[in-house]
Protein backbone atom coordinates (compact mmCIF):
# COMPACT_ATOMS: atom_id res chain seq x y z
CA UNK A 1 0.00 0.00 0.00
CA UNK A 2 1.19 3.34 -0.90
CA UNK A 3 1.82 6.07 1.79
CA UNK A 4 1.05 9.49 1.59
CA UNK A 5 4.68 10.35 2.70
CA UNK A 6 5.86 9.00 -0.59
CA UNK A 7 3.68 10.81 -2.66
CA UNK A 8 5.32 14.36 -4.31
CA UNK A 9 3.13 17.48 -2.63
CA UNK A 10 2.13 18.09 -6.41
CA UNK A 11 0.82 14.67 -6.58
CA UNK A 12 -1.03 15.19 -3.08
CA UNK A 13 -2.48 18.58 -3.98
CA UNK A 14 -3.92 16.91 -7.23
CA UNK A 15 -5.56 14.00 -5.16
CA UNK A 16 -6.76 17.13 -3.42
CA UNK A 17 -8.47 18.91 -6.16
CA UNK A 18 -10.08 15.55 -7.23
CA UNK A 19 -11.90 14.81 -3.71
CA UNK A 20 -13.04 18.65 -3.91
CA UNK A 21 -14.81 18.38 -7.55
CA UNK A 22 -18.16 17.86 -6.12
CA UNK A 23 -18.33 20.53 -3.80
CA UNK A 24 -15.79 23.11 -5.80
CA UNK A 25 -19.02 22.33 -8.84
CA UNK A 26 -21.56 23.65 -6.20
CA UNK A 27 -19.53 27.17 -5.58
CA UNK A 28 -18.35 29.98 -7.14
CA UNK A 29 -16.24 31.35 -4.42
CA UNK A 30 -14.25 31.15 -1.33
CA UNK A 31 -11.36 29.76 -0.40
CA UNK A 32 -9.34 25.98 -0.83
CA UNK A 33 -6.96 25.46 1.88
CA UNK A 34 -4.33 22.61 2.17
CA UNK A 35 -2.35 22.24 5.46
CA UNK A 36 1.52 20.93 5.44
CA UNK A 37 3.07 18.97 7.73
CA UNK A 38 6.56 17.72 6.85
CA UNK A 39 5.74 18.21 3.25
CA UNK A 40 2.53 16.04 3.81
CA UNK A 41 -1.03 17.28 3.03
CA UNK A 42 -3.09 16.21 6.31
CA UNK A 43 -6.02 18.58 6.22
CA UNK A 44 -7.55 20.14 3.71
CA UNK A 45 -11.09 21.95 2.67
CA UNK A 46 -12.89 25.01 1.57
CA UNK A 47 -14.07 27.97 3.13
CA UNK A 48 -17.17 29.41 2.05
CA UNK A 49 -20.49 30.87 2.65
CA UNK A 50 -22.88 29.26 0.03
CA UNK A 51 -25.92 30.55 1.82
CA UNK A 52 -27.71 34.41 1.12
CA UNK A 53 -30.51 34.88 3.72
CA UNK A 54 -32.85 37.67 3.09
CA UNK A 55 -35.93 37.93 4.84
CA UNK A 56 -35.45 34.74 7.02
CA UNK A 57 -35.05 32.63 3.99
CA UNK A 58 -31.97 31.00 2.67
CA UNK A 59 -31.12 30.23 -1.28
CA UNK A 60 -28.04 28.27 -2.22
CA UNK A 61 -25.85 29.47 -5.14
CA UNK A 62 -27.34 28.16 -8.24
CA UNK A 63 -23.96 27.19 -10.01
CA UNK A 64 -20.57 26.52 -8.99
CA UNK A 65 -17.09 26.23 -10.88
CA UNK A 66 -17.32 24.11 -14.23
CA UNK A 67 -15.02 21.33 -15.54
CA UNK A 68 -12.55 23.69 -16.87
CA UNK A 69 -12.43 26.15 -14.39
CA UNK A 70 -11.71 23.42 -11.78
CA UNK A 71 -9.19 22.60 -14.67
CA UNK A 72 -7.44 25.93 -14.79
CA UNK A 73 -7.92 26.28 -10.58
CA UNK A 74 -5.96 23.12 -10.29
CA UNK A 75 -3.61 23.98 -13.09
CA UNK A 76 -2.73 27.27 -10.74
CA UNK A 77 -2.76 26.00 -7.35
CA UNK A 78 0.21 23.05 -8.87
CA UNK A 79 1.83 26.05 -10.29
CA UNK A 80 1.85 28.20 -6.68
CA UNK A 81 3.92 25.26 -5.16
CA UNK A 82 6.66 25.98 -7.26
CA UNK A 83 7.20 29.29 -4.88
CA UNK A 84 7.06 27.46 -1.65
CA UNK A 85 10.45 27.27 -0.69
CA UNK A 86 12.63 25.54 2.04
CA UNK A 87 9.77 25.14 4.62
CA UNK A 88 7.76 21.70 5.25
CA UNK A 89 5.20 22.70 7.81
CA UNK A 90 2.41 25.40 6.77
CA UNK A 91 -1.11 26.05 4.74
CA UNK A 92 -1.30 27.47 1.92
CA UNK A 93 -5.00 28.97 1.34
CA UNK A 94 -6.47 29.60 -2.20
CA UNK A 95 -8.86 32.25 -2.39
CA UNK A 96 -10.76 31.99 -5.52
CA UNK A 97 -13.94 33.68 -7.17
CA UNK A 98 -15.56 33.37 -10.69
CA UNK A 99 -14.99 36.86 -12.60
CA UNK A 100 -16.22 37.54 -16.05
CA UNK A 101 -16.76 33.61 -16.68
CA UNK A 102 -12.62 32.88 -15.46
CA UNK A 103 -11.67 31.57 -12.44
CA UNK A 104 -9.61 33.88 -10.42
CA UNK A 105 -7.42 32.50 -7.57
CA UNK A 106 -5.00 34.44 -5.27
CA UNK A 107 -2.75 31.98 -3.36
CA UNK A 108 -1.26 32.64 0.02
CA UNK A 109 1.81 30.59 1.03
CA UNK A 110 2.07 30.19 5.26
CA UNK A 111 5.29 28.83 6.51
CA UNK A 112 5.06 27.45 10.15
CA UNK A 113 8.24 26.29 12.39
CA UNK A 114 8.36 25.28 15.71
CA UNK A 115 10.72 27.02 18.20
CA UNK A 116 11.17 23.89 20.38
CA UNK A 117 12.83 22.11 16.96
CA UNK A 118 15.18 25.27 15.99
CA UNK A 119 16.65 24.85 19.48
CA UNK A 120 17.93 21.39 19.17
CA UNK A 121 19.32 22.39 15.96
CA UNK A 122 20.46 25.46 17.72
CA UNK A 123 21.96 24.53 20.98
CA UNK A 124 22.77 27.71 23.16
CA UNK A 125 26.47 27.89 24.32
CA UNK A 126 28.44 30.43 26.46
CA UNK A 127 29.53 32.73 24.32
CA UNK A 128 25.74 34.02 23.42
CA UNK A 129 24.83 33.95 26.69
CA UNK A 130 25.60 37.67 27.10
CA UNK A 131 23.98 39.05 24.05
CA UNK A 132 20.63 36.82 25.18
CA UNK A 133 20.50 39.00 28.18
CA UNK A 134 20.84 42.40 26.56
CA UNK A 135 17.08 41.63 25.00
CA UNK A 136 15.91 40.68 28.36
Amino acid sequence: MLKTEQLSLVRQMDIVFKELQEELSALSSGTVFVQIRNNVIGKFGIRHNPLSGRSGVFTAENEGLTAVQQSSFRLMALESLKYKRRWTHGEISYEFAIMQGMVVVDATLESNYNMANLLIRYPRNVHNESSDQSYG
